[in-house]
């Protein structure tokens, strides 16, 4: 079953910059394509950024301009550079992973996540 572990996050002063980073581990199926998601206090998680075994990323439009999603070509490990923070950044991230079943089907996989306090 594979794990998820995020690290990286912390309390960064508004213009500022963190380096998230997700670890997957008990890898037998190949990850498709690994999510960040981000969820507030009293508000609905969503998409941050992904990046898809083949290369190919997608951001929201919030992150544009800001964050940068990359990872190793087995997507064993994400990061996710996130440069000139705002206080609405703040958050938990999570890393969501997609991977590809051997019968054709997917299976997903969450981390437990990372918290990051954008505030002066």
């Amino acid at each position: 079953q594979v794990q998820l572990v995020e690290s990286g996050g912390g309390q960064v002063q508004p213009g500022g910059s963190l380096r998230l980073s997700c670890a997957a581990s008990g890898i037998i199926d190949p990850i498709y394509v690994m999510k960040w998601y981000r969820q507030a206090p009293g508000k609905q998680r969503e998409m941050v950024a992904q990046i898809a075994a083949i290369g190919s990323t997608d951001y929201a439009d919030f992150a544009k301009g800001r964050f940068i999603v990359s990872g190793d070509n087995a997507l064993n490990t994400v990061y996710l550079q996130m440069n000139n923070l705002k206080p609405e950044d703040t958050a938990v991230y999570l890393c969501h992973a997609i991977i590809g079943l051997s019968s054709g089907d997917y299976s997903t996989a969450w981390g437990q996540g990372t918290q990051v306090t954008v505030s002066s």
